[in-house]
């Protein structure tokens, strides 16, 4: 027992350094303050909250008649949004898509998420993906960590990784997952995945069915500095173990090459001077996945900020 118990100390300091570096990345993305949050205002329907956004956006939407304020929360304007969802959607539509013209909605992509308070409810009303940071409402995807052993010994695992095209509307040429995409309204999550490894991977259905496991969720709230919008993510988390026989191939592109990485490549990525580092909320997900496979020592001081780190948004 005393032998190992040494050896569990030095794992522990051994994975000091990338415990700190981990938090550091975590906390990139989930920026949101306490501060923040004090000044943000509450968007609400029907007594269902929704969504947070900050004092400059909401002078935005006051502007329109879609919105309004109710008992010091923000709301749709029945007379204008109506009460369905499908009214709601084409008045919320039509005020952003005026902030698009304006420059104030980057990368419009034509795709609708459900807006909601919790992920299993039916939406309220229906919003362009790129919008929704500007209310502050939950947004969800799916997230690949794209496998490769030659046993089920964990320590030779081979994670593949994906460069971003160059075209990309965000993170242009920046390193991620060899899957990973947002959940669209009228698809179930397993649907998602499917689609998203057929259009982003060239991964055939009865591959990635064969090697798909869930692996969880995480979630983060982002401060969006530039524009002062909000951004609330759940991402749901898949381990693909895929053969080591088969390339991913750039299909739709978004992805201009795959390649592999052994598991100290990946740790070395989280360094926060790496020269060439992954997709910010990726390495959240990647993160999870080391912490599951026991890849970081639970004696690491870090460990459980780490864990509580990686829920710390809101996960509903």
């Amino acid at each position: 027992m005393k032998s190992r118990t040494i050896i569990t100390k030095a794992a522990a300091e051994d994975d000091s350094s990338l415990v700190r570096d981990m938090l550091s990345r975590i906390r990139q993305v989930n920026s949101m303050t306490e501060d923040l949050k004090k000044k943000s205002i509450i968007f609400q329907v029907d007594g269902i909250i929704l969504g947070r956004v900050m004092p400059s956006v909401l002078t935005k939407l006051l502007a329109t008649s879609t919105f309004r304020m109710d008992n010091n929360t923000l709301t749709l304007s029945p007379e204008k949004a109506g009460n369905t969802c499908s009214s709601r959607t084409d008045a919320v539509r039509e005020v952003m898509e005026d902030l698009r013209k304006k420059g104030d909605i980057p990368g419009w992509r034509d795709e609708l998420y459900p807006i909601a308070s919790h992920f299993y409810d039916d939406p309220v009303f229906l919003m362009e993906r790129a919008a929704v940071p500007v209310l502050g409402v939950l947004e969800y995807g799916v997230h690949l960590n794209g496998l490769v052993r030659k046993d089920d010994d964990d320590e030779d695992t081979m994670m593949w990784i994906a460069r971003r095209s160059a075209t990309k509307s965000k993170y242009p040429g920046m390193l991620d997952h060899i899957v990973a995409g947002g959940q669209p309204y009228g698809l179930s999550l397993m649907d998602n995945v499917i689609k998203e490894c057929i259009e982003e991977a060239g991964i055939p259905e009865d591959i990635t069915r064969a090697g798909i496991k869930p692996g969880g969720a995480i979630s983060y709230t982002q401060y969006v500095s530039k524009y002062d919008y909000i951004s609330r993510v759940v991402l749901f988390c898949y381990d693909l173990r895929l053969p080591d026989t088969f390339q991913p191939k750039p299909v739709d592109g978004e992805v201009d090459e795959f390649f592999l990485w052994d598991m100290d490549r990946v740790k070395e990525s989280f360094c926060l001077h790496y020269d060439d580092p992954i997709k910010p909320n990726c390495y959240i997900v990647i993160i999870d996945y080391l912490l599951r496979n026991g890849h970081i020592s639970p004696d690491t001081p870090g460990y459980l900020d780490i864990l509580r780190e990686l829920r710390s948004g809101d996960c509903q």
